[in-house]
């Protein structure tokens, strides 16, 4: 008897369980005001991040990509030591991306002054991907897009990146 009573059991709780976790979890539910304020206010051992404020939709931007890659050549002793390749997006005010196809030769081409001056002060070299200079050089890379397309650009977003040691 008590061979059956066991698994029947453990049969039971574990559907119990799964009924609970299925309801728990089901996609659409909507939060219980508790979990709304600790989301907003969390406490100092909740690593949860803070739940995304909405946001108006006429004031999202538009994000452009720029259409070709760009290509910097590392120069060491004289020669081309690696190559860097990067895909370039602009996040620009709603309807400006019309504008930035417009001018896309003048901003590729202050860009890659830009990308060659970082390339020739080592930006480039080691760790390459270090926050610091990423961020000085995103810094740089918008400098450029305001000048040539206005304030309607709010920040160059590096998508892909890569070196190729040769």
């Amino acid at each position: 008897m008590m061979r059956l009573v066991l698994p029947l059991l453990l049969a039971v709780l574990g559907l119990a369980a799964g009924i609970g976790g299925g309801i728990l979890l089901r996609p659409g539910t909507s939060p219980s005001p508790s979990d709304e304020a600790e989301a907003v206010h969390p406490g100092k051992d909740d690593a949860r991040p803070a739940a995304p404020r909405s946001v108006d939709p006429a004031e999202q931007p538009d994000y452009v990509k720029l259409n070709n890659q760009f290509i910097v050549p590392i120069v060491e002793k004289e020669r081309v030591a690696s190559m860097v390749i990067l895909s370039l997006s602009l996040e620009v005010a709603q309807g400006a991306g019309q504008d930035v196809y417009a001018v896309e030769p003048k901003l590729r081409d202050g860009m890659l002054g830009v990308l060659f001056n970082h390339a020739n002060t080592g930006g480039f070299r080691g760790s390459f991907t270090e926050a610091a200079k990423l961020v000085s050089l995103r810094r740089a890379l918008l400098e450029v897009a305001v000048s040539v397309l206005g304030p309607k650009v709010t920040d160059v977003l590096i998508t892909d990146i890569m070196r190729q040691d040769g």
